[in-house]
């Protein structure tokens, strides 16, 4: 909402206040501490971490509190402390813990730890992790909450287009989206919320059939009213019932059906419709999360408050926070006109992870507008086996090829090849806008053949970076992007003296990413690291080198979280 001041209505400030409790909660530290309710038997208490999402953390404790006031199943032995945690801050915690570049959610909070139990607002975060960090484990116990996605709109824009909770189908939306010039889209960051993330795959899903067109009007007409944070999206929601108010204001975004509850108990001057359509975007299903590292007694308590979890006392807290329980049926509350009796997660698959990948790929296309230079390895070892017939060359081809088709053509993009030490470098594309040269770089792609000797990678790193920021632009994501299988040439610059050099030509006032990707079992990951420590970007390992496709898109989702 740049440049509007605005000030909201009371009416308004109140919905807003309340759809926004959870978060407010979270940045004033929400911490709920249940001291060991000591008796004969216990000794040294076993002590659990609970990472909550807002939205079920104050449930949580009610729960909690009662299970440990009336000692049951080894509660008695138990302190657990509760913490109301956004789940892209933890999932952030684990990044760190786990020294992995989670594409696209950033740094997340400061000061988040890691927790033993962690109930995250939607399955699909376990999904991401796994695949950023394939060794590390969690055990899923099951659900604890479930909260449709819904497509919200204020009532009068629903009843002008003739929309309705039942009859909506995603054919009419994706239409509207990309034809409309009243209806104005929105959505919170997909990158970084779970229910930006279903709304954005439903629609990905729904638009990609209608071919590229269609899809990039829908990803364009979502990241024109976006905002980093859920309480923001509903800030931009109608702030009175006039109709010149109602058409500037956000017309539709996806968001839960406890948000639109919670927002429409708040007596707004324009109440929210919700839109349920068919196939149902994956519902916010709140895993409930054993991580790695816990002791047997943890373990053992962690499990017990799951069972606790499936009382009378959380469902009824569940139904005063608007949320359905875990089987998808709404207590002590009223679903919005429209809303299914019973909303069955089954019924709303979580996407696996390489539709999530392709679809954050392609929105970091949109958003994220770039000036990239892509060096491709064209030495002796990428004539390797691919391990289904192919190349490692041609794996790595194919997966710029398909990056490429994601590429809106305001991207500018250059493209190298490298191969020995000196001169450790050939210009094949020079960097400009994909509008004018898409057809110089598709060529150049198809012509790339492993050449001889092995090869000059800290040099060629060094040379492109310097070559990036010296035609650095501002408003874009300037970076490098590395395809390699690591393996460096006799004769190549040291490694102690690229770091060096890369210390001296880093400027905040002009940062340059570099993204190095790494394919196969001989990528020296430490090497790559110490780089891009050392200048920002991202590590993407494919040891694998079949997968180097999917660890692409991972690579180019980061820049999300460096363009905001």
């Amino acid at each position: 909402m740049s440049g509007r001041h605005r000030r909201p209505s009371p009416r308004r400030a109140a919905a807003a206040a309340a759809a926004a409790v959870a978060v407010l909660a979270v940045a004033a530290g929400l911490r709920f501490v249940f001291p060991l309710l000591a008796g004969a038997g216990c000794g040294e208490p076993v002590r659990l971490d609970v990472a909550a999402a807002p939205e079920v953390a104050a449930a949580v404790q009610a729960t909690a509190r009662d299970w440990m006031r009336t000692g049951t199943d080894g509660a008695r032995c138990v302190s657990v402390t509760v913490r109301a945690a956004e789940s892209v801050d933890v999932a952030s915690a684990v990044g760190r813990e786990q020294r992995a570049a989670f594409g696209g959610w950033g740094a997340g909070g400061a000061g988040v730890a890691v927790p033993q139990v962690w109930i995250a607002d939607s399955s699909t975060w376990p999904v991401r992790m796994r695949a950023a960090v394939p060794g590390f484990t969690m055990t899923d116990e099951g659900r604890v909450a479930v909260s449709p996605v819904v497509f919200a709109v204020p009532e009068p824009v629903a009843r002008n287009l003739g929309w309705d909770g039942r009859g909506i189908g995603y054919q009419d939306l994706t239409t509207q989206l990309t034809s409309s010039t009243t209806l104005r889209a929105g959505t919170v960051e997909p990158s970084r919320d779970a229910v930006g993330l279903s709304g954005l795959l439903a629609l990905d899903a729904a638009a990609a059939s209608a071919g590229p067109r269609a899809l990039d009007g829908v990803l364009h007409a979502l990241a024109t009213g976006r905002s980093a944070l859920r309480a923001n999206l509903l800030q931009q929601f109608p702030v009175a019932d006039d109709a010149a108010t109602v058409a500037g204001a956000l017309g539709v975004a996806a968001l839960s059906e406890r948000d639109v509850v919670t927002y429409n108990a708040g007596s707004p001057a324009v109440r929210l419709s919700a839109l349920y359509p068919q196939p149902a975007p994956a519902a916010l299903d709140f895993p409930y999360l054993i991580l790695p590292g816990v002791t047997d007694e943890q373990g053992t308590a962690a499990r017990a408050l799951f069972r606790a979890l499936g009382g009378a006392t959380f469902r009824e807290q569940l139904g005063r926070a608007g949320l359905r329980g875990p089987d998808g049926v709404a207590h002590g509350f009223t679903a919005p006109d429209g809303a299914p009796d019973v909303a069955d997660p089954r019924a709303m698959p979580v996407p696996d992870a390489a539709a999530i990948v392709r679809a954050l790929a392609g929105w970091s296309g949109v958003v994220a507008p770039a000036r990239v230079l892509a060096v491709v390895d064209a030495s002796g070892s990428m004539r390797d086996p691919d391990g289904t017939g192919g190349t490692r060359m041609g794996a790595v081809l194919r997966a710029a090829r398909d990056g490429l088709t994601l590429f809106s053509d305001d991207w500018q993009v250059g493209l190298w090849r490298f191969a020995g030490a000196r001169p450790g470098h050939q210009e094949l594309v020079p960097i400009g806008p994909l509008a004018g040269n898409r057809g110089a770089v598709e060529t150049a792609l198809a012509g790339i053949t492993a050449q001889g000797g092995d090869a000059g990678l800290y040099r060629t790193v060094l040379d492109a970076y310097r070559t990036v920021q010296d035609g650095w632009q501002a408003g874009r994501v300037n970076s490098v992007v590395v395809l390699t299988d690591g393996v460096s040439a006799p004769g190549d610059l040291a490694l102690p003296e690229l770091l060096t050099q890369l210390r001296s030509l880093k400027d905040d006032a002009r940062p340059v990413q570099v993204v190095l990707v790494g394919v196969g079992d001989r990528v020296d990951r430490a090497s790559l690291d110490q780089i891009t420590r050392t200048v920002g970007g991202g590590v993407f390992v494919a040891r694998d080198p079949a997968r180097v496709g999917d660890v692409f898109l991972q690579a180019i989702s980061l820049r999300v979280a460096v363009a905001r």
